[in-house]
């Protein structure tokens, strides 16, 4: 559903469960932006720049990382860099990189996204084992298998770790690159480190901006030649954001405060899908299947579902013809989250 207007002035007594990108800066990431040491990045020269890509590179355990604009510009970066034209890739049929991304895999790298079916938000191993022998009888050969952790479209469910090894054997010789833009949403549900999780993956990005609550910017991490190289394609997509360091200075508040409180949303996630489910159904959404900060259930009206909220200050989205998307995020409170319930109840 598209909005007829935007909430860029909207009160706080809105209770806004369209997406964790609606977060706004805290009072402490606005004081740390206003005193940010800065130079231009274009050079190297920001320092804060350059303490928000170390920091994320040792909380994924990867050598290096890039400081980029979005979570799409990471994902696009890491498909130039580990791919020439031509090239094959596989992913999930309901990943951000195939579905959200505006084709953008095509149109910046010029490779084929092949889709594989990640029902329950895990990759099929077997038909991706598939793929790879077709490919290969071909004559070509996979070379990036991206993996979304969490997938969001699945109702934001971690990545299955034992399906990540299995990816990793079957594909000794592909670059694995995952899209954990809410990789800390994963960690914080599973009790899995993210290095563990990224260890699996030869690049990792995730966003800042969602969960984790600053106002711009994702991180891409892997090994320094692969961060080199990932820069120069940074600067190709128009991603040089010269002072970022008054960016940064937010994202490293957000990495280092904001990760563990992630499951105060996840707890408040359960409390939606409980509601969804006493309104419409366990049939229409199993509570338990809520694991992180996502919820997403089908309707048959999503537009009259969600307006009917919006009469009642609530806002919600949708991610897919006849379905309709909540998340919890730092913004909304336990008792902002009461209105959001009794709206849900009510709803048609």
């Amino acid at each position: 559903m598209e909005l007829t207007k935007t909430f860029s002035d909207m009160p706080r007594s809105i209770v806004d469960l369209r997406s964790d990108t609606v977060t706004r800066p805290t009072p402490k990431m606005r004081a740390a932006m206003a005193s940010a040491q800065v130079g231009d990045d274009r050079y190297g020269e920001d320092p804060t720049v350059r303490e928000l890509e170390e920091e994320y590179a040792s909380i994924v355990g990867k050598e290096a990382a890039l400081f980029v604009p979005s979570g799409t510009m990471a994902n696009q970066v890491a498909l130039r860099t580990w791919t020439t034209p031509g090239d094959v890739v596989l992913a999930g049929e309901r990943q951000h990189v195939l579905q959200y991304e505006r084709m953008g895999g095509a149109i910046n790298s010029s490779v084929q996204i092949m889709p594989v079916s990640d029902v329950g938000g895990q990759l099929d191993v077997v038909e991706l084992a598939k793929q790879q022998e077709m490919f290969n009888f071909l004559g070509s050969s996979v070379k990036m298998v991206c993996v979304e952790n969490t997938h969001m479209p699945a109702g934001g469910v971690p990545a299955d770790l034992e399906v990540l090894k299995r990816i990793r054997t079957t594909f000794p010789g592909a670059k694995i690159h995952m899209d954990g833009a809410r990789l800390f949403n994963a960690a914080v549900s599973t009790s899995v480190d993210p290095i563990t999780y990224a260890s699996y993956a030869d690049s990792v990005m995730s966003c800042v901006s969602k969960g984790l609550g600053a106002p711009v910017g994702s991180l891409l991490a892997g090994t320094r030649d692969f961060i080199e190289q990932a820069w120069v394609q940074r600067a190709i997509l128009g991603g040089q954001m010269r002072q970022g360091g008054v960016l940064a200075a937010a994202g490293l508040v957000a990495l280092r405060e904001m990760r563990e409180r992630l499951s105060e949303d996840h707890e408040r996630a359960r409390r939606v899908a409980i509601a969804v489910a006493e309104r419409f159904g366990a049939g229409c959404l199993d509570p338990e299947s809520v694991r992180t900060n996502i919820i997403i259930f089908p309707h048959a009206q999503v537009d009259k579902f969600l307006d009917f909220l919006r009469e009642r200050g609530v806002l919600g989205g949708s991610v897919a013809p006849g379905y309709v998307r909540l998340v919890t995020h730092f913004d909304v409170d336990d008792q902002q989250l009461d209105v959001a319930l009794k709206a849900i109840a009510e709803a048609p």
